[in-house]
This record gives structure tokens, C-alpha cells and sequence, in this order.
């Protein structure tokens, strides 16, 4: 595509972000409130609660138990709001289809996957609702993808006996496995309980040997997921999944070796000729996608065929409204009352201003185990990078911090693990506490104690306990069998408070509200690429481990193979495994 299709105001060089007057005044104000403690400011501020909190499409975000002042919020709004960080620039031009990944020449339309069928959505003069590069748009594939899990959930798709498929294995890799694999478990109560659907990412054989145990080859399917379809796990796993359907069916011709293939594999790629080599008719069993879809933004496609058969078309298709419904909130409300706006200016001001590199997400919901390792990559593959995107000549890379480490469990697994040093530890990390009043598991009063340690948490982080109250504590209740005076007792039974955290609260965990949820983060996370200058959307940093891979697994493979010239730490530790296989 030629360059003059990009907006060439959007990548004109600005200034260092820690250049501009608003980045200077947010300093010159961290260094005046530093020091102020969360007790402090809800004592002089009864209102509070009331103004640092948004509320809309049914989800509720506090962020009253952040280390913020009105001044610090004006002052971060002025940040975004910056002509010369042209954020609201940068919005429109991803809706309208801009090419905004420059690194890879392509527009970033996540937000196409979701959009209504009845709206249509024009880029460089097609409707990707209908068209997209020359092939059909979003809603002839979604029409695919829901055809197929009709059949399958029907019974109406056979493996190569003549039974019906009753277990489906998706196999991918990143983009391709986390977000259908995530998704799966967090709307589990909506998933049709006659079909086993699991998930195979890692190229450890173990990953697809448990996966395929106990399972029948004639009732399995496979959904192949890589859109070049030469991913190295994925590809390692689809033929070794291919070897164990094809001992199971022992076909007596290559025809039938074929035929049997084409009934327990179909493919999500755009590589139709990989597809075809492998044995799949890829005229009716792939299912495309498109370059301006990044695989850690997928889910909303094809790459969420499993997700799709496991809880239904219905279901799904309020997992895309959900999504649609916070695109619309992103795109169209004001930055101060903009849950994804606020979220990432939070970020900002305690990554680049207190020096926090990591923050924590914790799901109060079981059903959401496997979130947060989704948003690891949703967030350090989209912003750990240190080239600019918009630099100045010899200022290529920033000398200021972007992407945090993100880390966390469900709660109260959590509680139990690491937030000793969320409460009492040298490092602080502030955290985003996630909960639904409402559980699809009514058991007994298990929710109400959840619910009870999600509010408990948020507040002992904020205010901690004080020396007085602790004395007066230890006191009546007494310190003996302890071995230590009551002195000795109090530094070890302190806390200090001032922990910051937000508060995401939904209804209930549906199809709807984990739409709005991933949308959430996936905005919070462009709006701080944007304010960090960088790009969001490619992921070279992943290439070079790839490459080195690939040099190295013929001298792994076969010990007679000279060792590629390499450091000599790799060189001894090759020579080590050697000697042992």
C-alpha cells in the first residue's frame, strides 16, 4: 500500500514525552503528593467515592482508592488531551481503518470483528461488514463460523465411523490459544456440557498427550489456528494430532487417509495452500481472517471457532455486543468519565511517576483463571517496546518507561500466596480487584465470603492499620505466647496502608460483560502506547528467540551435528543435554 495512505499527521515527530509542559507539571505535582496517605485523603473528602467513579454499560469502575487528588486527575487529563499527543486523533484513526501499525504498513480494525451487522464500516472504499481484501467481510465469516458450530453441536458432523464429534481440540499458539482458552473457562456455564472442548498450545508433547488422552479419535475434532499456518508448535502439534487419527482409523488408501483428515481437521488461516498440503479442503473448512487483526486481538474472529462451538452462536454473539458496547464507550465518551482512559493515565502516573513497575490483576471468580495470563500478553506484547514511534532525529528510543509487568491470580487463591508482599512488602503494586455480584454457583454462601474478601482487601491495602490501632489491638487481646514484647511484636504486625487498587464490578460474568472486560483492557492498553509513543500492534521481539530456535534444533536432534557457532554457555549446556537423551 502506498505511504500517502497514512496519516501523515498522526506520525510526525514530536517532542520526548518527558519534554512536554504537561508532563513537567505532573512531575513538579508528584513531587508535592507523594507522601499523601489514602487515610488522609478520604478524611478530608467525604465525596470521594462519588466523583472518582464511573459507572456505565452495567459495570462499575471505583477508582477512589488510588493515590490521586482532583489536581492529579486534571493534570493527567491535560496529558491526554495534549494536541501534541493527539490521542483523540488516534482513536478516530484506528476506527476509521487508518494505517496506525506502521512497522507492518497495516490498519488495526479489532473493533471491525464486533462491529453490527447493520452498520456498515468503510475503509480505502470497501465495507469490511460485506468485503475485505477481495475476500468476504466480517459477517460472511462470522456466518461460516457459526454454520459450523451449529453442526457440530447438532450432531450433524461426522468423523471418519459415522460418528458424530463430541470432542473438540483447538490447537494454537498466543493469540491463537489464549483468548479462546480463557474464554472457555470464564463462560464455562454457558457451554454445552455434551461436548469435551480442550486446548493445546505448547509444543511440550505432554500439553497434546493429556489433551488427547482418553478420548475417542473417531468422535474428535481438530481447529487448527495459524494464520500462516507454519507456526512451529502449532504445526508440531497438527501432525502429531494428524498421526494419531490416522493410527486410529488405519485407512487401507491414501483416499481414505485423505478422507479421514478432512473430517477430523479444519483450519483458521489465510495460508489456503498450507491448509490444502496438510489435507484439509480448505474451499470449505478454512475459515479466514485478515491482516489488520492482531493474534492477541483475535478473539473476536476466527480464532474463536472453539469458543463459538462450545457455548453457541446465541452466546457468542453477545460476547461480540459486549465488546461492541465498550468500543462505543472508548470511541465516544468524554476522557474524564472514559473507563479505558482512566484505567491507563493510572498506569501512567504510578509506572512513570512513582516508579511501580508492575501492577496486579485479580479476578474475584474462578471462571476467570485464566485471565490475567491473557492480559500478560494483551499488555507486555503491545507495549514492551522501547523504539519510538514518532521520534525525533537521534531520539529513536524513549528514555522513559512503558509497558509494566502484569501478573495475578484469582482471588482468594492469591491471598494465600503473594499478598504478603502486596501488604507489607518493600515493592508496591497496585492492582485492579475484579468481581460480579452475582455467581452462576450457588453454593451455599461461598459467594458471599468471596465478595466479602474482595471489599476487605481493596480497604486493608488502601488504609492499612497504624501503630496506635495496633497497639491498642495487641494490647487487650494480649502477646503472650509470642515470645517478644509487645514493642518487639508491633513492626512485624504493621500495616501500612497506601496500597493503591480499582474496583471492576459487573453483574454477573456472562458472555455480555467478559466482552466489555477484554475491550476495557484492550483500550486502557492503546491509549498508553500512544501517550508512551510506541507502537502497540507488532511484536518483533519475539522473532529472534524463533530464529536462534530454529538454528539450533538440528545439533539437538541428531548429536552428530556441529554445534552452531554460539556462546560458550549454550554450547556447554547443548554438550550437557546431549550426553543424556
Amino acid at each position: 500500500m502506498e505511504p500517502s495512505l497514512h496519516n501523515q499527521a498522526l506520525f510526525a515527530p514530536r517532542p520526548k514525552l518527558t519534554e512536554l509542559p504537561e508532563w513537567r507539571r505532573l512531575q513538579a505535582h508528584y513531587a508535592e503528593v507523594k507522601r499523601l496517605h489514602l487515610r488522609q485523603l478520604f478524611a478530608v473528602d467525604p465525596q470521594r467515592a462519588q466523583r472518582f467513579w464511573i459507572e456505565d454499560l452495567g459495570l462499575v469502575l471505583d477508582y477512589s482508592k488510588n493515590r490521586i487528588t482532583d489536581e492529579t486527575l486534571r493534570l493527567l487529563l491535560a496529558l491526554a488531551e495534549t494536541p501534541t499527543i493527539g490521542l483523540r486523533d488516534w482513536i478516530g484513526a484506528m476506527f476509521a481503518g487508518k494505517r496506525i501499525n506502521r512497522t507492518e504498513n497495516r490498519a488495526v480494525l479489532h473493533v471491525a470483528l464486533r462491529n453490527p451487522r447493520t452498520r456498515p464500516l468503510l475503509v480505502e472504499g470497501e465495507d469490511l461488514m460485506e468485503q475485505a481484501e477481495g475476500g468476504p467481510g466480517v459477517w460472511p465469516v462470522l456466518d461460516q463460523i457459526f454454520e459450523f458450530a451449529h453442526r457440530v453441536r447438532a450432531g450433524l458432523w461426522l468423523g471418519y465411523s459415522g460418528k458424530p464429534i463430541r470432542n473438540v481440540i483447538n490447537i494454537g499458539i498466543g493469540g491463537s490459544d489464549l483468548g479462546p482458552a480463557m474464554a472457555f473457562e470464564a463462560l464455562k456455564p454457558y457451554t454445552d456440557r455434551r461436548l469435551t472442548v480442550r486446548f493445546v498450545s505448547n509444543i511440550d508433547g505432554a500439553h497434546l498427550s493429556e489433551a488427547l488422552h482418553g478420548l475417542d479419535p473417531a468422535e474428535t475434532l481438530f481447529i487448527i489456528v495459524s494464520k500462516t499456518f507454519t507456526t512451529l508448535e502449532t504445526i508440531t502439534n497438527a501432525q502429531s494430532a494428524r498421526q494419531w487419527l490416522l493410527n486410529a482409523a488405519s485407512p487401507k488408501t491414501e483416499e481414505a487417509a485423505q478422507q479421514a483428515i478432512a473430517r477430523h481437521f479444519v483450519a483458521v488461516s489465510t495460508n489456503a495452500e498450507q491448509v490444502a498440503a496438510f489435507g484439509i479442503d480448505a474451499s470449505r473448512n478454512m475459515f479466514g481472517f485478515w491482516d489488520w487483526v492482531g493474534g492477541r486481538y483475535s478473539l473476536c474472529s476466527a480464532v474463536g471457532l472453539a469458543l463459538a462451538v462450545a457455548i453457541g452462536p446465541q452466546n457468542f454473539q453477545q460476547l461480540l455486543q459486549g465488546f461492541h458496547a465498550m468500543d462505543e464507550h472508548f470511541r465516544t465518551r468524554p476522557f474524564a468519565q472514559n473507563m479505558p482512559v482512566i484505567l491507563a493515565l493510572l498506569g501512567i502516573w504510578y509506572n512513570n511517576f512513582f516508579g511501580w513497575p508492575s501492577y496486579a490483576v485479580l479476578p474475584y471468580d474462578q471462571s476467570l483463571a485464566r485471565f490475567t495470563a491473557y492480559l500478560q500478553q494483551l499488555d507486555m506484547e503491545s507495549n514492551g517496546k522501547s523504539a519510538r514511534l514518532r521520534p525525533t532525529p537521534g531520539a529513536e528510543f524513549v528514555d522513559w518507561q512503558t509497558g509494566p509487568i502484569l501478573w495475578g491470580e484469582p482471588g482468594t487463591n492469591g491471598q494465600h500466596a503473594f499478598f504478603q508482599l502486596l501488604h507489607q512488602g518493600t515493592k508496591i503494586v497496585p492492582a485492579d480487584f475484579i468481581g460480579f455480584a452475582q455467581s452462576h454457583y450457588r453454593l451455599n454462601d461461598h459467594h458471599s465470603k468471596l465478595l466479602a474478601n474482595l471489599l476487605a482487601q481493596t480497604e486493608a491495602l488502601a488504609f492499612g492499620k497504624t501503630r496506635e490501632e495496633l497497639a491498642a489491638e495487641l494490647s487487650k487481646a494480649g502477646s503472650e505466647g509470642s515470645g517478644m514484647s509487645l514493642e518487639e511484636l508491633l513492626p512485624h504486625r504493621l500495616f501500612p496502608g497506601n496500597r493503591p487498587s480499582n474496583t471492576i464490578l459487573a453483574e454477573k460474568l456472562d458472555p455480555a460483560n467478559l466482552g466489555k472486560l477484554i475491550a476495557l483492557y484492550e483500550h486502557k492498553i492503546f491509549v498508553q502506547g500512544v501517550i508512551w509513543d510506541t507502537n502497540s500492534f507488532d511484536q518483533w521481539g519475539v522473532e529472534l528467540g524463533k530464529q536462534l530456535a530454529s538454528k539450533l534444533l538440528p545439533a539437538v536432534e541428531n548429536p552428530q551435528t556441529p554445534i552452531p557457532s554460539l556462546c560458550s554457555s549454550t554450547q556447554r549446556l547443548l554438550m550437557w543435554l546431549r550426553k543424556r537423551r
